[in-house]
């Protein structure tokens, strides 16, 4: 039985969220095709994440049979983030674009979910690459939003890019490879014009496709 993980991140309220939208479209068709899967959702941008701080650093590179009780309280909401990533085959990122890059909640949700001897090795005898990821196998399908538009590679606003490239790098905290993550984007949402229409038209389109091939790839793989 497939799990997917939803995280939604947008602050917008559910009826103007389109990265909600699409979260919601991609999970419903994937269930359409694999009724017996599991959805774990966390909505991230409704109820945020609280900002890591020293305590939180200080707990989560405390070694766990040297914790003191106040450590692991501190790192129980973390462990639960981490549970769910480990527990999912597909994560479904509701990503808007923000100031050209991801949602504070995102980044919140992913400063929990990058934690030493959880999601990643750090050893230095491994040189200059200590870190290796402990997790793999996993998909991971960005759905976004963008109020411009021209930012995937080679579009007029490719260089402004710091969301697509962030979660790419971050990935492998979640157990994804490059090569496995599918990215769909809305965009022209601030122009408000026929581009836009088309834009989320096409994204749709997309996104019910992708939810298909990849239900049809676990219920091969079940």
């Amino acid at each position: 039985m497939p799990t997917l993980l939803r995280i939604d991140a947008s602050a917008q309220l559910e009826e103007r969220s389109l990265t909600r939208h699409l979260t919601g479209l991609f999970t419903q068709n994937f269930l359409a095709q694999a009724p017996e899967t599991k959805v774990i959702t966390r909505d991230v941008g409704l109820n945020p994440i609280p900002a890591i701080d020293h305590k939180f650093i200080h707990a989560a590179f405390t070694p766990p049979e040297e914790r003191e009780p106040w450590m692991s309280e501190r790192l129980a909401l973390s462990d639960e983030l981490v549970d769910e990533v480990i527990a999912a085959d597909i994560v479904v990122l509701g990503a808007p674009m923000y100031n050209y890059g991801m949602p504070t909640a995102l980044k919140g949700w992913i400063d929990h979910i990058a934690r030493i001897g959880r999601t990643f090795s750090f050893d230095l005898a491994r040189g200059d690459t200590p870190i290796e990821p402990i997790l793999s196998g996993k998909r991971l399908v960005v759905l976004s939003s963008r109020g411009e538009f021209g930012f995937a590679p080679g579009g007029v606003r490719a260089h402004l890019n710091a969301l697509d490239p962030a979660l790419a790098a971050c990935a492998h905290y979640f157990g994804v490879a490059q090569a496995d993550i599918d990215t769909i984007a809305i965009e022209y949402q601030e122009f408000k014009d026929a581009r836009h229409e088309a834009s989320v038209e096409a994204a749709e389109t997309r996104t019910r496709a992708l939810a298909a091939k990849l239900a049809g790839a676990a219920a091969e793989a079940a």
